[in-house]
């Protein structure tokens, strides 16, 4: 065969050699035209000039053919239905039964299971194709065309009328794939119509007499209606609409609309129209810039407040009520990003909401998002500018930031409308926040030497006490009307660090520390009999790591490792001065990295001092190539105790307890597992437990697929650090389920559900029906939120998810 087809082909080649140079002009016609209408032709840049992907050169045309002949200005290349012509120019390929070529007009004609390839991945397959000298169809029938992103165009004939219009007749449309293993096969959903016309200049289709179908059932008509190309990467047009149901606004529809101003420019008018209550306008405006881009998203409705109230004051709560007057309700969520020349770069964010409940009364998505140099977590919204500069050995960053607060710090036994929310006031403005490193190039000493600075200034209008005060700070009467407690601090610190293997493999790390911090305070408490202060202290640590990892082959495709490591530590005494206010440590995780730290606690105004021994091991498994299982146990020991940690209850500020698992002589037990046991399963787990074996806080997650879709994902989380229980104590345990389950075909059931041991309740589920393909995907179900922020208490409804294959996105 190979012999054959070589005789064939160098045969054809001599036939036509005469009309080569001819046929070669096919693709380069225009560039013919447009240079006989200048009197000096411009001359082609190297580009130009390059070959192409295939790797012809510009003007050239590759053929393979049975048979050729030339009558004329025509030539004319034949094959059979088993072996089609085959021609390749500008990275464009025709396969067909026969193929002409016009050398005076320039129009090629493809028939016979034409089948035309562009670059970009479109494939159109005809009976019948003219082709004109870009290799554009210009007419075409029995048309079927696969796009590029997998959508797929057919009808019975097609016309271009002009450079940017194309009309086709008897037209399906579907971006969902027609064929599969066992091959054709009905489309999960397609648009037909009658005609359809494709604009470039609007970068839209057009159909008329519309006809929706869904597995090939209709179930919608529209007399006209339009999309963007699927070529388009973004495209003014209404998006997948939000339906929804909440027991205090009622039916709820949002009508998401993305208007694109430009390539880098665009707004999103989403209204919520509501059935009980005032629609509500959503906003989004991003632009892209050279150096960066800008977001801004804001919300407004005009309405009375709603939810479980006693409107008329006798005792009894009516549900989903409106009361109060008329107000104005808004948002804004805000944040931008530019780098500038060089290593620097700046930002901001700035959000804000009118009511601390808006969010959760009309459903806003996405509102708690990290999109700063800082993070105000959940249900803290985060208003910062802040400026970076970074290289390979030095860091610098300046910020500045305020806080709003949605949490609740009181709930109210007998409706959610009446909870007592965190005061805004008793959040810190921070101004300036500055952290800087910086790491010379060549080693100090033979080991690595780090310098770092850190300085911060808060203000609060009003007294916060537990956590941020210990507890002699803290007044045993009322604290209204006394202002925070303002701080300053700057501080200095040196880390050295130099790394030796032995012989026999082990690792010695010593480390030198040394640290001075200078606090500045005011507003003091009035037992302090001072107003304001200004103090240093500083500390001096020495130590050595030491760890020594073991490696032993168990079989062919199995091993084992163990790594036993160890911390020695001396430091001086640890000066927790009672007037230094505690902001930034507050909160310790303790787990596998942060117990063999220096400073464990996250920030600067908790420190640990005296002689320490920490010691731990981890064990990994690994076995048949993708299976694996770690343990990790450690543990830290102190000299003394340090009773500084200890912080009041919330409710019984005259107890204390230990959060952080340090306050003792010996701390928590860490203990942290992952396990993979298949590529279907894995799971993580930690776990801090103190000396009496009890969990302080643990979490595990569990996921697992089966099937060729399906899956499933199990978490457990708890938190038993606060031993005295009242109705500030914020122990908690949950366990939060997901998953879907196929059923039959693309068929299935979907559940979602977080359930609080600690009250025993479930304080989200969700129950649906799925149904999933490789281009459509819906969810119908019934849910409720138990959550006991939510103004309108417990709701319940419907709630629809309708995901389609792209029609154009809203992404840059």
């Amino acid at each position: 065969m190979s012999d054959r087809r070589t005789t064939r082909e160098g045969a054809l080649r001599a036939r036509l050699l005469a009309g080569a140079a001819v046929l070669a002009c096919l693709p380069a016609l225009p560039a013919m035209a447009q240079n006989a209408a200048s009197p000096q032709p411009a001359p082609q840049t190297p580009a130009q000039n390059a070959p192409a992907a295939d790797g012809l050169e510009p003007g050239s045309l590759y053929v393979n053919a049975d048979a050729a002949e030339r009558a004329g200005d025509v030539v004319t290349a034949r094959g059979t239905p088993e072996d089609r012509v085959y021609a390749r120019a500008r990275d464009h390929s025709i396969r067909a039964e026969a193929v002409t070529y016009d050398l005076k007009t320039g129009v090629a004609t493809a028939a016979g299971h034409a089948e035309l390839s562009a670059p970009d991945g479109t494939v159109v397959h005809a009976s019948r194709i003219e082709l004109d000298s870009d290799l554009k169809a210009g007419v075409a029938t029995d048309l079927a065309m696969r796009l590029a992103n997998g959508a797929s165009l057919m009808a019975a004939t097609a016309v271009r009328r002009s450079e940017n219009v194309s009309e086709l007749n008897r037209v399906i449309f579907t971006p969902c794939p027609i064929c599969d293993v066992n091959g054709p096969k009905q489309p999960s959903i397609s648009i037909q119509a009658d005609k359809a016309v494709q604009d470039q200049d609007l970068r839209a289709i057009l159909y008329r007499n519309v006809v929706f179908r869904v597995g090939g059932v209709p179930f919608f008509y529209l007399p006209a209606f339009a999309h963007p190309d699927p070529s388009v990467e973004r495209a003014s047009g209404f998006l997948i609409p939000f339906p929804d149901y909440d027991e205090g606004r009622g039916v709820s529809l949002e009508l998401p609309y993305l208007h694109v101003v430009s390539p880098s420019e665009d707004w999103l008018i989403s209204p919520q129209i509501n059935s009980d209550v005032a629609p509500f306008l959503n906003l989004q405006w991003r632009r892209r810039f050279d150096s960066g881009s800008l977001v801004v998203r804001g919300g407004y409705t005009y309405e009375r407040n709603f939810g479980d109230y006693d409107t008329n004051g006798d005792g009894v709560i009516e549900n989903n009520v409106r009361f109060g007057d008329r107000t104005n309700l808004s948002y804004l969520l805000a944040h931008g990003a530019f780098d500038l020349q060089g290593p620097w770069r700046w930002g901001f964010t700035a959000e804000r909401t009118s009511d601390k409940t808006l969010f959760d009364r009309y459903n806003v998505r996405d509102t708690y998002q990290d999109n700063g140099l800082y993070y105000g977590d959940r249900r803290r919204l985060i208003s910062q500018i802040y400026a970076e500069r970074q290289t390979d050995r030095s860091y610098l960053s300046v910020a500045a930031f305020s806080m709003q607060s949605l949490r609740v710090s009181r709930f109210d036994p007998v409706t959610p409308a009446l909870n007592v929310f965190e005061d805004d006031k008793t959040l810190p403005l921070v101004a300036p926040l500055i952290d800087a490193r910086w790491e010379p190039e060549s080693p100090v000493f033979g080991g690595r030497l780090r310098l770092r600075g850190s300085a911060v200034a808060l203000f609060r209008d009003a007294f916060v006490g537990s956590p941020a005060l210990p507890p002699e700070l803290i007044p045993a009467g009322p604290t209204d009307g006394l202002p925070g407690v303002d701080s300053r601090r700057v501080s200095g610190q040196v880390d050295w660090r130099r790394t030796f293997i032995s012989p026999l493999g082990v690792r010695w790390e010593p480390f030198v520390d040394a640290r001075l911090d200078l606090y500045s305070v005011s507003d003091l408490p009035p037992m302090m009999g001072v107003e304001s202060d200004t103090f240093t202290r500083g500390r001096a640590s020495a130590g050595v790591d030491v760890s020594y990892p073991l490696y032993r082959r168990l079989s062919t495709d199995a091993d084992l490792i163990l790594e036993p490591m160890a911390q020695m530590s001396a430091s001086s005494n640890a000066d927790l001065d009672p007037r230094i206010p505690n902001e930034d440590s507050q909160t310790l995780e303790l787990d596998h990295t942060s117990l063999f730290r220096m400073d464990r606690f996250p920030g600067h105004d908790l420190m640990e001092g005296g002689l320490r021994f920490t010691a731990g091991a981890r064990a990994t498994l690994r076995w048949d190539n993708r299976r694996s299982a770690s343990l990790f146990v450690g543990r830290s020991i102190r000299a003394d105790d340090q009773p500084e940690f200890l912080t009041p209850t919330p409710d019984d500020p005259t107890r204390l307890y230990d959060p952080s698992g340090l306050t003792d002589r010996t701390s928590d037990w860490v203990v942290q597992a992952t396990f993979s046991p298949s590529d279907r399963i894995r799971g993580w787990a930690h776990a801090t437990i103190d000396p009496n074996g009890d969990v302080r806080r643990g979490e595990t997650t569990v996921d697992g697929r089966w099937g060729r879709r399906n899956q499933a994902s199990l978490s457990y989380i708890i938190d038993r650090s606060n031993p005295v229980s009242g109705p500030l104590n914020r122990n908690y345990e949950f366990v939060q389920l997901s998953g879907h389950q196929f059923v039959y075909g693309n068929w299935g059931v979907a559940v979602n559900g977080i359930a609080d041991l600690e009250r025993d309740i479930i304080t989200r589920s969700e129950v649906g029906l799925l149904f999933d393909d490789d281009c459509f995907r819906i969810e119908l179900g019934w849910r409720r939120d138990n959550t006991r922020v939510r103004p309108s208490g417990p709701s319940e409804g419907v709630y629809v998810r309708l995901n389609l294959a792209t029609f154009g996105g809203s992404g840059y």
